[in-house]
């Protein structure tokens, strides 16, 4: 009776090690090359950046600019501390990311 519960307790082992390793294997993700430029627009690419990078606390907006003679994605913050730096990219989807001070943007009233 033990014996068998030792081989179905080794079964089941080896089934979650070969199910775990097959899971972890399909979650690695294919490593992106260095300045890749992507086939999207960088007018596209910003579109679809730019909800999530304006949820970012302390950014203020975005823009399309130039770095180095190539097209990059602008990013506008209150203040660039060392935490907005780990939590903006540094590239996206091939363009290059310039974090910019901006200081409070305020509309204007007219007056």
């Amino acid at each position: 009776m033990q014996s068998r519960l030792k081989i179905k307790l080794g079964v089941l082992s080896i089934l979650f090690l070969i199910c775990g390793l097959n899971c972890a294997k399909s979650k690695v993700e294919q490593p992106s090359k260095p300045n890749q430029m992507t086939k999207k627009s960088i007018e596209q690419v910003l579109k679809e950046h730019t909800p999530h990078l304006m949820s970012i606390p302390g950014v203020t907006g975005t823009a399309q600019g130039e770095l180095n003679g190539k097209p990059c994605i602008k990013v506008y913050v209150v203040k660039e501390t060392e935490e907005l730096k780990k939590q903006i990219p540094k590239e996206i989807e091939g363009y290059s990311v310039e974090i910019q001070e901006s200081g409070v943007i305020k509309p204007l009233n007219g007056d």
